[in-house]
C-alpha cells in the first residue's frame, strides 16, 4: 500500500515542484513503484516529467470531477514512474468542487482505488492552503514542507503547521509531517544559516539531513522535460535529491520494522 505524501507549501517558489518531481524520479531510481500528482494549475509538474500538459486526453481535473477514473487518466513518463498530470483545468475543477458534497475527500477516494499499485504517491500541491491543497491533505499519510531559509519563510510554515493540526482534527486524524526539506541553500548566507538552526531547534529530527544547494543544472532540467536524477545525476542538485529519497526510504523503513516492546527493571 503507498505512503502518500504531500509536497505542499503556501509560499510559492520555494521548490515544491521541483522537489515533488526529482522526488519522484529519485524514488524510482531505488527502485520504487511511483506515482506523481500534479494538483497545480500551472501544470508545471506535468511539463517538468515530460508530458505536455496542453495535449492531456484527460488530467487530474477529470478525476476531481468524476468524469474520469485515476488509472485511466495516468500516463507514463519516460523517467520510470507514472503521472497523473494536471493542467490550467484544474482552476475550473476547484470551482466547481465549491458547493460539492464531500469536496475536500475528492481526491482520496479517486487515488484509492490505485493505491495497492505504487509504493509512493507524491502529490505537488498548489501554493495556496486552497480546496485543492485540501484535498491533497486528506488524501496524504503525510507533509514534505519545501522552505528557504528566510525569515519570512518561517511565518509561512508556522501557518502551514497550525492548518495541518486543524485539519487532523476534522478530515484526517493520521496526518503527520514528514519533514521539511530545506531548499536553495546557500551556505554563504548568515540569515540562511541562522534560520537553518532555528528550524533544527524547533523541529529536530523532522528535518531533514539533506539541503538543496541552489544549483544551475537543478534549474535547467524542467526545461528539458526532465528530472535532475535524468537530466544530470552527478551534480549538486541530483546528489541532493537522491540523498532525500534515501532518507525517506529509511524512515519508511523505521516505521515497518516492528517495535520492541519495552521491559521495566525491577530492583
Amino acid at each position: 500500500m503507498a505512503r502518500i505524501i504531500a509536497v505542499a507549501n503556501q509560499k510559492g517558489g520555494v521548490g515544491k515542484t521541483t522537489t515533488a518531481v526529482n522526488l519522484a524520479a529519485a524514488l524510482a531510481r531505488a527502485p520504487k513503484r511511483v506515482l506523481l500528482v500534479d494538483l497545480d494549475a500551472q501544470g508545471n509538474a506535468t511539463m517538468g516529467s515530460g508530458v505536455d500538459k496542453r495535449e492531456l486526453e484527460a488530467s487530474t481535473c477529470d478525476v476531481l470531477l468524476g468524469e474520469a477514473q485515476a488509472r485511466d487518466a495516468v500516463v507514463k513518463t519516460a523517467e520510470e514512474f507514472d503521472l497523473l498530470p494536471g493542467n490550467i483545468d484544474l482552476t475550473a475543477a476547484e470551482i466547481q468542487l465549491m458547493e460539492a458534497d464531500g469536496r475536500e475527500g475528492r481526491l482520496k477516494a479517486a487515488l484509492e482505488p490505485i493505491r495497492g499499485d505504487y509504493d509512493f504517491i507524491i502529490i505537488d500541491c498548489p501554493p495556496a492552503l486552497s480546496l485543492l491543497t485540501l484535498n491533497a491533505l486528506t488524501a496524504a499519510d503525510s507533509v514534505l514542507v519545501p522552505m528557504q531559509c528566510e525569515y519570512y519563510a518561517l511565518e509561512g510554515l508556522s501557518a502551514l503547521v497550525e492548518t495541518i493540526e486543524a485539519l487532523k482534527a476534522r478530515l484526517n486524524p493520521a496526518l503527520e509531517i514528514e519533514g521539511v526539506l530545506r531548499t536553495m541553500f546557500d551556505v554563504r548566507n548568515n540569515l540562511a544559516n541562522a534560520v537553518s538552526g532555528e528550524l533544527t531547534t524547533h523541529f529536530g529530527d523532522k528535518v531533514f539531513r539533506t539541503i538543496v544547494p541552489r544549483n544551475v543544472r537543478l534549474a535547467e532540467a524542467p526545461s528539458h522535460g526532465q528530472s535532475i536524477v535524468g537530466y544530470d545525476r552527478t551534480s549538486r542538485g541530483g546528489v541532493a535529491y537522491l540523498g532525500l529519497a534515501g532518507e525517506i526510504l529509511r524512515r519508511q523503513a523505521d516505521r515497518a520494522r516492528p517495535k520492541q516492546p519495552q521491559f521495566e527493571e525491577n530492583y
